[in-house]
Protein backbone atom coordinates (compact mmCIF):
# COMPACT_ATOMS: atom_id res chain seq x y z
CA UNK A 1 0.00 0.00 0.00
CA UNK A 2 0.87 3.83 -0.62
CA UNK A 3 1.53 6.30 2.16
CA UNK A 4 0.52 9.64 0.75
CA UNK A 5 2.93 11.84 0.84
CA UNK A 6 2.13 15.57 2.75
CA UNK A 7 4.34 17.98 1.29
CA UNK A 8 2.97 16.96 -1.95
CA UNK A 9 -0.58 16.85 -0.83
CA UNK A 10 0.40 20.66 0.23
CA UNK A 11 1.73 21.42 -2.89
CA UNK A 12 -1.28 20.33 -5.39
CA UNK A 13 -4.03 21.49 -2.85
CA UNK A 14 -2.44 25.35 -3.51
CA UNK A 15 -2.51 24.55 -6.82
CA UNK A 16 -6.41 23.51 -6.86
CA UNK A 17 -7.44 26.17 -4.82
CA UNK A 18 -5.59 28.68 -7.49
CA UNK A 19 -7.69 27.30 -9.87
CA UNK A 20 -10.65 27.36 -8.33
CA UNK A 21 -10.23 30.83 -7.32
CA UNK A 22 -9.60 31.45 -10.74
CA UNK A 23 -11.91 30.15 -12.86
CA UNK A 24 -14.95 31.99 -10.67
CA UNK A 25 -14.89 35.41 -10.31
CA UNK A 26 -18.77 36.00 -9.63
CA UNK A 27 -18.58 33.60 -7.47
CA UNK A 28 -15.59 35.09 -5.74
CA UNK A 29 -17.49 38.71 -5.83
CA UNK A 30 -21.05 37.19 -4.58
CA UNK A 31 -18.97 35.26 -1.84
CA UNK A 32 -16.91 39.14 -0.75
CA UNK A 33 -20.60 40.86 -1.13
CA UNK A 34 -22.30 38.12 1.21
CA UNK A 35 -19.44 39.10 3.78
CA UNK A 36 -21.06 42.21 4.47
CA UNK A 37 -24.77 40.83 5.34
CA UNK A 38 -24.30 37.17 5.97
CA UNK A 39 -22.61 35.76 8.85
CA UNK A 40 -19.22 34.20 7.36
CA UNK A 41 -20.66 34.88 3.64
CA UNK A 42 -22.76 32.05 4.19
CA UNK A 43 -26.75 31.42 4.56
CA UNK A 44 -25.33 28.57 7.38
CA UNK A 45 -22.74 28.22 9.45
CA UNK A 46 -21.49 25.01 7.89
CA UNK A 47 -21.92 25.99 4.18
CA UNK A 48 -18.06 27.38 4.78
CA UNK A 49 -17.21 23.57 4.85
CA UNK A 50 -16.91 23.73 0.82
CA UNK A 51 -13.29 22.63 -0.21
CA UNK A 52 -12.60 26.03 -2.13
CA UNK A 53 -11.88 29.45 -0.84
CA UNK A 54 -15.70 30.12 -1.26
CA UNK A 55 -18.81 27.88 -2.24
CA UNK A 56 -19.90 28.10 -5.77
CA UNK A 57 -22.66 30.27 -5.50
CA UNK A 58 -25.21 27.91 -7.71
CA UNK A 59 -27.62 29.90 -10.59
CA UNK A 60 -29.17 27.00 -11.38
CA UNK A 61 -29.90 22.86 -10.79
CA UNK A 62 -32.21 20.30 -12.70
CA UNK A 63 -31.92 16.50 -11.85
CA UNK A 64 -28.71 15.70 -11.33
CA UNK A 65 -26.53 18.78 -12.61
CA UNK A 66 -26.39 22.44 -11.67
CA UNK A 67 -24.50 25.46 -13.08
CA UNK A 68 -22.80 28.15 -10.93
CA UNK A 69 -22.85 31.49 -11.72
CA UNK A 70 -19.71 31.50 -13.33
CA UNK A 71 -21.41 28.96 -16.12
CA UNK A 72 -19.75 25.83 -14.76
CA UNK A 73 -21.53 22.58 -15.21
CA UNK A 74 -21.20 19.93 -11.89
CA UNK A 75 -22.57 16.27 -11.94
CA UNK A 76 -24.23 16.65 -8.41
CA UNK A 77 -23.45 13.66 -6.18
CA UNK A 78 -24.01 15.66 -3.11
CA UNK A 79 -27.68 16.42 -4.11
CA UNK A 80 -28.22 18.34 -0.94
CA UNK A 81 -26.46 15.96 1.33
CA UNK A 82 -29.93 13.85 0.41
CA UNK A 83 -32.31 16.74 0.74
CA UNK A 84 -32.41 16.04 -3.30
CA UNK A 85 -31.91 12.80 -3.84
CA UNK A 86 -35.03 12.94 -5.73
CA UNK A 87 -32.86 14.93 -8.71
CA UNK A 88 -33.34 19.04 -8.60
CA UNK A 89 -36.54 20.09 -9.36
CA UNK A 90 -38.52 16.76 -10.64
CA UNK A 91 -41.27 17.56 -12.55
CA UNK A 92 -44.10 15.73 -11.04
CA UNK A 93 -43.21 17.87 -7.89
CA UNK A 94 -42.94 21.09 -9.68
CA UNK A 95 -46.07 20.56 -10.97
CA UNK A 96 -48.05 19.85 -7.37
CA UNK A 97 -46.43 22.12 -5.73
CA UNK A 98 -47.05 24.87 -8.84
CA UNK A 99 -51.04 23.78 -8.53
CA UNK A 100 -50.67 23.83 -4.64
CA UNK A 101 -49.44 27.39 -4.40
CA UNK A 102 -52.31 28.72 -6.23
CA UNK A 103 -54.60 27.08 -3.83
CA UNK A 104 -52.92 27.41 -0.59
CA UNK A 105 -49.69 27.21 0.98
CA UNK A 106 -50.29 26.84 4.94
CA UNK A 107 -53.59 26.23 6.92
CA UNK A 108 -53.19 24.59 10.00
CA UNK A 109 -55.81 22.35 8.93
CA UNK A 110 -56.19 18.94 6.97
CA UNK A 111 -56.51 18.43 3.74
CA UNK A 112 -56.92 15.17 1.39
CA UNK A 113 -53.23 15.09 0.43
CA UNK A 114 -52.29 14.62 4.37
CA UNK A 115 -54.34 11.34 4.67
CA UNK A 116 -53.27 9.95 1.15
CA UNK A 117 -49.64 10.43 2.41
CA UNK A 118 -49.90 9.07 5.41
CA UNK A 119 -51.59 5.95 3.77
CA UNK A 120 -48.65 5.67 1.53
CA UNK A 121 -45.99 6.02 4.18
CA UNK A 122 -48.62 2.90 5.86
CA UNK A 123 -47.83 0.61 2.74
CA UNK A 124 -43.60 1.58 2.49
CA UNK A 125 -42.43 1.08 5.86
CA UNK A 126 -45.33 -1.09 7.69
CA UNK A 127 -46.68 1.32 10.50
CA UNK A 128 -49.89 2.59 10.89
CA UNK A 129 -50.06 5.95 12.58
CA UNK A 130 -47.87 9.14 11.07
CA UNK A 131 -47.32 12.50 11.91
CA UNK A 132 -45.52 15.47 10.13
CA UNK A 133 -42.74 17.85 10.85
CA UNK A 134 -40.85 20.01 8.48
CA UNK A 135 -37.37 18.75 9.39
CA UNK A 136 -36.18 15.31 10.38
CA UNK A 137 -34.41 17.02 13.18
CA UNK A 138 -37.92 17.77 14.67
CA UNK A 139 -39.21 14.59 13.96
CA UNK A 140 -36.58 12.76 16.08
CA UNK A 141 -37.25 15.52 18.54
CA UNK A 142 -41.06 14.77 18.47
CA UNK A 143 -40.34 10.98 18.66
CA UNK A 144 -37.89 11.61 21.52
CA UNK A 145 -40.00 13.40 23.83
CA UNK A 146 -43.36 11.20 23.53
CA UNK A 147 -41.17 8.02 24.10
CA UNK A 148 -40.10 9.95 27.44
CA UNK A 149 -43.56 10.81 28.27
CA UNK A 150 -45.11 7.07 27.71
CA UNK A 151 -42.18 5.29 29.27
CA UNK A 152 -41.83 7.49 32.25
CA UNK A 153 -37.73 7.17 31.50
CA UNK A 154 -35.11 10.41 31.75
CA UNK A 155 -32.62 8.97 29.15
CA UNK A 156 -32.08 7.93 25.54
CA UNK A 157 -29.38 5.96 23.97
CA UNK A 158 -27.48 6.76 20.80
CA UNK A 159 -24.39 5.21 18.63
CA UNK A 160 -21.20 6.84 19.24
CA UNK A 161 -20.32 9.21 16.36
CA UNK A 162 -24.35 9.42 15.13
CA UNK A 163 -25.57 11.91 13.74
CA UNK A 164 -29.64 13.02 13.52
CA UNK A 165 -29.91 16.65 12.76
CA UNK A 166 -29.55 19.48 15.66
CA UNK A 167 -31.25 16.83 18.07
CA UNK A 168 -29.31 18.16 21.51
CA UNK A 169 -29.18 14.67 23.22
CA UNK A 170 -27.23 13.25 20.42
CA UNK A 171 -24.08 15.41 20.46
CA UNK A 172 -22.30 12.85 22.52
CA UNK A 173 -19.46 10.62 22.15
CA UNK A 174 -17.41 7.87 23.93
CA UNK A 175 -13.80 8.63 24.89
CA UNK A 176 -11.07 6.03 25.10
CA UNK A 177 -11.60 5.89 28.68
CA UNK A 178 -15.16 4.92 28.02
CA UNK A 179 -16.47 7.83 29.55
CA UNK A 180 -18.99 10.15 27.51
CA UNK A 181 -18.61 13.49 26.78
CA UNK A 182 -20.28 16.28 24.67
CA UNK A 183 -19.50 15.79 21.06
CA UNK A 184 -16.44 17.82 19.70
CA UNK A 185 -17.60 21.19 18.34
CA UNK A 186 -21.21 20.85 20.33
CA UNK A 187 -22.19 24.74 20.29
CA UNK A 188 -23.79 26.00 23.80
CA UNK A 189 -25.29 22.33 25.11
CA UNK A 190 -28.00 23.38 27.12
CA UNK A 191 -26.77 20.14 30.12
CA UNK A 192 -23.99 18.40 29.73
CA UNK A 193 -25.30 15.80 27.58
CA UNK A 194 -24.31 12.81 29.79
CA UNK A 195 -27.12 13.53 31.68
CA UNK A 196 -29.42 12.95 29.21
CA UNK A 197 -28.27 10.10 27.17
CA UNK A 198 -26.39 6.85 27.08
CA UNK A 199 -24.17 6.13 23.89
CA UNK A 200 -22.66 2.90 22.72
CA UNK A 201 -20.74 1.62 19.51
CA UNK A 202 -22.84 0.23 17.31
CA UNK A 203 -22.31 -3.61 16.34
CA UNK A 204 -21.29 -3.75 20.15
CA UNK A 205 -24.02 -5.58 21.37
CA UNK A 206 -22.39 -6.85 24.68
CA UNK A 207 -22.67 -2.94 25.86
CA UNK A 208 -26.13 -2.64 24.37
CA UNK A 209 -27.34 -4.94 26.46
CA UNK A 210 -25.30 -3.14 29.75
CA UNK A 211 -26.49 0.11 29.18
CA UNK A 212 -30.31 -1.16 28.78
CA UNK A 213 -30.35 -3.39 31.36
CA UNK A 214 -30.69 -0.43 34.40
CA UNK A 215 -34.20 0.27 33.01
CA UNK A 216 -34.16 3.95 32.90
CA UNK A 217 -33.59 4.52 28.61
CA UNK A 218 -37.11 5.61 27.31
CA UNK A 219 -36.01 4.79 23.83
CA UNK A 220 -32.89 4.11 21.19
CA UNK A 221 -32.62 6.31 18.62
CA UNK A 222 -30.67 4.87 15.70
CA UNK A 223 -29.95 5.05 11.96
CA UNK A 224 -30.44 1.56 10.52
CA UNK A 225 -26.95 1.74 9.19
CA UNK A 226 -25.00 4.83 10.61
CA UNK A 227 -24.01 7.14 7.38
CA UNK A 228 -23.08 10.64 8.78
CA UNK A 229 -19.55 9.24 9.94
CA UNK A 230 -19.44 7.40 6.99
CA UNK A 231 -21.26 4.31 6.02
CA UNK A 232 -20.94 1.96 8.57
CA UNK A 233 -23.11 -1.66 8.17
CA UNK A 234 -24.80 -3.33 10.77
CA UNK A 235 -22.88 -7.24 11.22
CA UNK A 236 -25.42 -10.18 11.03
CA UNK A 237 -27.70 -10.59 13.34
CA UNK A 238 -27.48 -6.75 15.09
CA UNK A 239 -30.61 -5.99 14.29
CA UNK A 240 -32.33 -8.53 15.77
CA UNK A 241 -30.35 -8.00 19.34
CA UNK A 242 -31.27 -4.59 19.43
CA UNK A 243 -34.44 -5.19 18.64
CA UNK A 244 -34.83 -8.19 21.12
CA UNK A 245 -32.72 -6.16 24.55
CA UNK A 246 -34.93 -2.96 23.71
CA UNK A 247 -38.27 -5.25 23.87
CA UNK A 248 -36.20 -7.04 26.66
CA UNK A 249 -36.02 -4.13 28.74
CA UNK A 250 -39.08 -2.03 27.61
CA UNK A 251 -37.06 0.41 25.99
CA UNK A 252 -39.05 2.19 22.16
CA UNK A 253 -36.86 1.64 19.03
CA UNK A 254 -36.88 4.85 16.89
CA UNK A 255 -35.43 4.03 13.43
CA UNK A 256 -34.26 6.95 11.62
CA UNK A 257 -34.38 6.83 7.61
CA UNK A 258 -33.34 9.72 6.42
CA UNK A 259 -30.57 8.89 4.88
CA UNK A 260 -31.44 5.30 4.55
CA UNK A 261 -33.95 5.61 2.69
CA UNK A 262 -31.22 5.17 0.00
CA UNK A 263 -31.59 0.87 0.31
CA UNK A 264 -35.04 1.50 -1.57
CA UNK A 265 -38.89 2.61 -1.53
CA UNK A 266 -39.10 1.57 2.07
CA UNK A 267 -35.36 2.30 3.56
CA UNK A 268 -33.86 -0.10 5.09
CA UNK A 269 -37.07 -0.89 7.41
CA UNK A 270 -38.63 -2.33 4.54
CA UNK A 271 -35.59 -3.73 2.64
CA UNK A 272 -34.46 -5.87 5.83
CA UNK A 273 -38.00 -6.14 7.91
CA UNK A 274 -37.42 -4.13 10.49
CA UNK A 275 -40.03 -3.78 13.85
CA UNK A 276 -39.26 -0.29 15.02
CA UNK A 277 -41.88 1.44 17.63
CA UNK A 278 -41.02 5.17 15.58
CA UNK A 279 -39.85 5.78 12.46
CA UNK A 280 -38.55 9.03 11.27
CA UNK A 281 -38.45 9.92 7.06
CA UNK A 282 -37.36 13.77 6.63
CA UNK A 283 -35.42 15.36 3.77
CA UNK A 284 -35.96 13.73 0.16
CA UNK A 285 -39.80 13.11 1.17
CA UNK A 286 -40.92 16.57 -0.47
CA UNK A 287 -38.32 16.66 -3.26
CA UNK A 288 -36.34 19.37 -1.49
CA UNK A 289 -39.72 21.27 -0.29
CA UNK A 290 -39.04 21.68 3.95
CA UNK A 291 -41.20 18.32 5.24
CA UNK A 292 -40.78 15.16 7.78
CA UNK A 293 -42.47 12.52 8.59
CA UNK A 294 -42.69 10.09 12.05
CA UNK A 295 -44.84 7.17 12.19
CA UNK A 296 -45.34 4.58 14.93
CA UNK A 297 -47.27 1.46 16.11
CA UNK A 298 -50.66 0.64 17.23
CA UNK A 299 -49.61 0.26 21.17
CA UNK A 300 -47.43 3.35 21.00
CA UNK A 301 -50.42 5.00 19.47
CA UNK A 302 -52.76 4.23 22.46
CA UNK A 303 -49.83 4.99 24.97
CA UNK A 304 -49.77 8.63 23.27
CA UNK A 305 -53.41 8.93 23.08
CA UNK A 306 -53.89 7.67 26.93
CA UNK A 307 -51.83 10.55 27.96
CA UNK A 308 -53.00 13.53 25.43
CA UNK A 309 -54.82 16.47 27.29
CA UNK A 310 -56.65 18.20 24.49
CA UNK A 311 -56.30 21.51 26.74
CA UNK A 312 -52.18 21.47 26.64
CA UNK A 313 -51.52 19.47 23.44
CA UNK A 314 -50.47 22.36 21.52
CA UNK A 315 -47.77 23.88 23.90
CA UNK A 316 -46.16 20.42 24.79
CA UNK A 317 -43.30 20.91 23.01
CA UNK A 318 -44.67 18.43 20.09
CA UNK A 319 -45.57 20.43 16.82
CA UNK A 320 -45.47 23.32 14.85
CA UNK A 321 -47.43 26.00 13.35
CA UNK A 322 -46.35 25.28 9.61
CA UNK A 323 -46.11 21.36 10.44
CA UNK A 324 -48.24 19.54 7.91
CA UNK A 325 -48.61 22.50 5.43
CA UNK A 326 -50.64 21.73 2.31
CA UNK A 327 -47.73 22.56 0.55
CA UNK A 328 -45.13 19.96 1.92
CA UNK A 329 -48.02 17.50 1.79
CA UNK A 330 -48.98 18.04 -2.08
CA UNK A 331 -44.57 18.46 -2.66
CA UNK A 332 -45.31 14.75 -0.53
CA UNK A 333 -47.81 13.29 -2.16
CA UNK A 334 -46.34 13.50 -5.69
CA UNK A 335 -42.36 12.63 -4.71
CA UNK A 336 -44.03 9.69 -2.85
CA UNK A 337 -46.20 8.46 -5.95
CA UNK A 338 -44.24 9.26 -8.97
CA UNK A 339 -40.44 10.11 -7.80
CA UNK A 340 -39.17 8.00 -5.49
CA UNK A 341 -40.82 4.59 -7.14
CA UNK A 342 -39.60 1.28 -7.21
CA UNK A 343 -38.18 1.95 -10.56
CA UNK A 344 -36.51 4.51 -9.82
CA UNK A 345 -34.72 2.74 -7.13
CA UNK A 346 -34.23 -0.19 -9.94
CA UNK A 347 -32.25 2.79 -11.90
CA UNK A 348 -30.57 4.45 -8.97
CA UNK A 349 -28.98 1.51 -7.12
CA UNK A 350 -27.66 -0.07 -10.05
CA UNK A 351 -25.55 3.64 -10.45
CA UNK A 352 -24.15 3.31 -7.50
CA UNK A 353 -23.15 -0.16 -7.78
CA UNK A 354 -21.31 1.64 -11.16
CA UNK A 355 -19.58 4.27 -9.30
CA UNK A 356 -18.15 1.84 -6.27
CA UNK A 357 -16.54 -0.52 -9.15
CA UNK A 358 -15.03 2.68 -10.80
CA UNK A 359 -13.88 3.70 -7.39
CA UNK A 360 -12.84 0.41 -6.45
CA UNK A 361 -10.94 -0.29 -9.77
CA UNK A 362 -8.89 3.18 -9.28
CA UNK A 363 -8.49 2.28 -5.47
CA UNK A 364 -6.50 -0.92 -6.63
CA UNK A 365 -4.78 0.33 -9.50
CA UNK A 366 -3.26 2.82 -7.47
CA UNK A 367 -2.45 0.71 -4.24
CA UNK A 368 -3.80 3.55 -1.66
CA UNK A 369 -4.81 1.97 1.72
CA UNK A 370 -8.68 3.26 1.04
CA UNK A 371 -11.86 1.28 1.10
CA UNK A 372 -15.01 1.69 -0.61
CA UNK A 373 -18.64 0.85 0.47
CA UNK A 374 -22.00 0.86 -0.90
CA UNK A 375 -25.72 1.05 0.52
CA UNK A 376 -28.22 1.26 -2.39
CA UNK A 377 -28.05 4.08 -4.58
CA UNK A 378 -25.50 5.57 -1.66
CA UNK A 379 -21.98 5.10 -1.99
CA UNK A 380 -18.60 6.25 -0.53
CA UNK A 381 -14.81 5.70 -0.19
CA UNK A 382 -12.81 5.77 3.13
CA UNK A 383 -9.07 6.55 4.02
CA UNK A 384 -8.98 2.86 5.45
CA UNK A 385 -7.90 -0.43 4.20
CA UNK A 386 -10.82 -2.28 5.40
CA UNK A 387 -14.52 -1.06 6.42
CA UNK A 388 -15.00 0.12 9.54
CA UNK A 389 -17.00 -2.03 12.48
CA UNK A 390 -18.21 0.82 14.16
CA UNK A 391 -18.35 5.23 15.02
CA UNK A 392 -15.08 5.16 16.12
CA UNK A 393 -13.52 3.18 13.33
CA UNK A 394 -15.18 5.07 10.84
CA UNK A 395 -14.21 8.55 12.67
CA UNK A 396 -10.51 7.27 12.91
CA UNK A 397 -10.25 6.71 9.08
CA UNK A 398 -11.06 10.18 8.15
CA UNK A 399 -8.65 12.95 7.20
CA UNK A 400 -9.52 16.36 6.56
CA UNK A 401 -6.76 17.72 4.72
CA UNK A 402 -6.99 14.52 2.24
CA UNK A 403 -11.05 14.92 1.85
CA UNK A 404 -10.74 18.57 1.11
CA UNK A 405 -8.23 17.88 -1.80
CA UNK A 406 -10.32 15.35 -3.27
CA UNK A 407 -13.27 17.01 -3.09
CA UNK A 408 -11.94 20.27 -4.44
CA UNK A 409 -10.26 18.21 -7.45
CA UNK A 410 -13.38 16.68 -7.84
CA UNK A 411 -14.97 20.25 -7.81
CA UNK A 412 -12.54 21.82 -10.16
CA UNK A 413 -13.28 18.99 -12.66
CA UNK A 414 -17.29 19.57 -12.45
CA UNK A 415 -18.17 16.86 -9.74
CA UNK A 416 -19.57 17.92 -6.20
CA UNK A 417 -19.47 15.27 -3.22
CA UNK A 418 -21.01 15.77 -0.18
CA UNK A 419 -18.74 18.09 1.77
CA UNK A 420 -19.24 16.26 5.33
CA UNK A 421 -17.36 13.46 4.11
CA UNK A 422 -16.80 11.18 0.94
CA UNK A 423 -20.48 10.16 -0.29
CA UNK A 424 -21.63 10.01 -3.48
CA UNK A 425 -25.82 9.84 -4.02
CA UNK A 426 -27.65 8.78 -7.36
CA UNK A 427 -30.64 10.51 -8.35
CA UNK A 428 -33.61 8.79 -10.47
CA UNK A 429 -31.80 11.22 -13.34
CA UNK A 430 -28.15 10.14 -12.85
CA UNK A 431 -27.13 8.39 -15.82
CA UNK A 432 -23.92 6.00 -16.75
CA UNK A 433 -21.88 8.67 -18.45
CA UNK A 434 -22.20 11.21 -14.74
CA UNK A 435 -21.15 7.92 -13.06
CA UNK A 436 -18.05 7.40 -15.32
CA UNK A 437 -16.88 11.12 -15.54
CA UNK A 438 -16.42 10.92 -11.65
CA UNK A 439 -14.45 7.45 -12.35
CA UNK A 440 -11.80 9.37 -14.19
CA UNK A 441 -11.63 12.13 -11.92
CA UNK A 442 -11.21 9.93 -9.11
CA UNK A 443 -8.49 7.95 -11.03
CA UNK A 444 -6.87 11.43 -12.20
CA UNK A 445 -6.47 12.56 -8.35
CA UNK A 446 -5.21 9.59 -7.15
CA UNK A 447 -2.49 9.19 -9.99
CA UNK A 448 -1.80 13.19 -9.36
CA UNK A 449 -1.64 12.14 -5.54
CA UNK A 450 0.60 9.50 -5.61
CA UNK A 451 3.02 10.48 -8.66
Amino acid sequence: MKRIDRSRLQSLMQREQERFVNERPKSKALFERAGKSLLGGVPMNWMAKWAGAFPPFVREAQGAHFYDEDGHRYVDLCLGDTGAMTGHSPSATVKAVEEQVRRGITLMLPNEDAVFVGEELQKRFGLPYWQFALTATDANRFSIRLARQITGRPKILVFNWCYHGTVDETFITLHADGTAQARRGNIGPPVDPSVTTKVVEFNDIAALDQALAPGDVACVLAEPVMTNVGIVHPEHGYHSALRAFTRKFGTLLIIDETHTICAGPGGYTGAENLEPDFLVFGKPIGSGVPGAAYGFTQEVAHRIADRQNLEDCDVGGVGGTLAGNALSLAAMRATLTKVLTKEAFEHMIPMAERWTAGVKDAITEFAVPWYVTQLGCRAEYLFSPQAPKNGTQAHEAMDFELERFMHLYAMNRGILLTPFHNMALMSPQTQAEDVDQHTRVFREGLKDLVG
